[in-house]
């Protein structure tokens, strides 16, 4: 059994907890009301755009998000529809399928970047000085390889 938390890693986990959700939740509802993306919509954009060739495999993508395979193929799927992305077979590997960014893709990425941006600055950059930033970056850096 897991040693109990004491009060102060306690309030300092919900803090944690509560102030994510909550930043979470307001960069997806500005995201949406600005561009009509999902915060998933906008990862995904963002990660095609800086690949190579504009195109990831879909089991790198889900790994790259931290999404389950079966999270990112409906994701994707839904973004294809909306002319988004595109699925094509891998040119090294005709079993594998590789996420594409369309041109319209980019487009959508690059008109909803500004208010993106405002609104991470707005709700979390501004609000701290460098070297909390550099607090938070090695911290998160951490815990990813966990």
């Amino acid at each position: 059994m897991a040693e109990p938390l004491t009060a102060t890693q306690l309030a300092h986990w919900r803090t944690f907890i509560e102030s994510s959700w909550a930043l979470h939740t307001r960069l997806e509802d500005e995201l949406r009301a600005a561009t009509g993306l999902s915060m998933n919509d906008y990862h995904v954009l963002v990660a095609l755009a800086d690949a190579p060739g504009r195109r990831i495999r879909m089991g790198e993508l889900a790994s790259r998000l931290v999404l389950s395979p079966s999270r990112v193929t409906y994701q994707i799927n839904s973004m294809i529809k909306r002319g988004l992305v595109r699925k094509e077979s891998c040119p090294d590997d005709g079993r594998g399928q590789e996420a594409v960014l369309t041109d319209e893709g980019l487009t959508m990425l690059r008109d909803a970047a500004p208010a993106h941006l405002k609104t991470v600055r707005e709700s979390f950059i501004d609000h701290l000085d460098d070297e909390e930033l550099a607090v938070i970056g090695r911290v998160f850096a951490k815990i990813r390889k966990v």
